[in-house]
């Protein structure tokens, strides 16, 4: 089964993964807000945890989302295609979107997936929970190993971030920077590629071509 809707996901087009990536993002707001309406004894509990903190936001928050980015880049600059492959997915999504349209959904999926994932779940049922949930939940990685054990990964390193800090925010701005840096990585490489700017293959790609030349001998 999440073979058939992870295939059903790589044939949508651009139009159609924005359509349901906005229903998505709506989905978990909704279920965030219903969800601490009930869980949290009263408004004040909930705006406990977002707290604007300077320090914890702004460095602790885009430390740990520059940290994830640059280990995303290096291991796809390292590693084998097919462990970070998505089917395209990200590249449909975002290659053709404006950078301020990139960065308006980086905000929406942070917002809604950090209230509904860290502030909700995590606060009433733990890191653990809310990470595999987290994880779970991009169904298209489901079968790729790699990816889902990266997503899980990440999650937990958001709960953690949280965990120590208690402020949503931090997640926020983590969630939206790690979204945002990643996204515009994919329409900048796009752009280079109309324009006929080469892309130096990877260290593994040039592996790979060597192995097979090799072989062909």
């Amino acid at each position: 089964m999440k073979n058939n809707q992870a295939e059903l996901v790589k044939q949508m087009s651009p139009k159609e993964l924005l359509f349901h990536l906005y229903l998505s993002q709506l989905v978990f707001l909704v279920l965030g807000i219903i969800a601490a309406f009930f869980l949290f004894d009263d408004y004040r509990a909930f705006i406990g945890i977002l707290q604007w903190h300077v320090w914890d936001i702004f460095v602790l928050g885009t430390a740990l989302a520059f940290t994830v980015v640059l280990l995303d880049i290096m291991v796809m600059k390292f590693a084998s295609k097919e462990l970070f492959d998505d089917g395209g997915i990200n590249e449909k999504m975002f290659q053709t979107r404006t950078i301020p349209h990139i960065l308006w959904l980086a905000f929406i999926i942070s917002v809604s997936e950090e209230l509904l994932f860290r502030g909700v779940i995590q606060t009433h049922a733990g890191i653990w929970i809310a990470s595999v949930l987290f994880a779970i939940l991009h169904i298209r990685y489901l079968n790729k190993w790699f990816l889902f054990l990266s997503v899980l990964v990440v999650s937990f390193l958001l709960g953690v971030i949280y965990e120590w800090t208690n402020n949503l925010l931090v997640t926020i701005w983590a969630h939206f920077l790690i979204d945002a840096l990643l996204a515009v990585k994919i329409r900048i490489d796009y752009l280079r590629k109309q324009n006929g700017i080469y892309n130096r293959p990877s260290i593994q790609e040039e592996r790979d071509e060597n192995r097979s030349g090799q072989n062909e001998q």
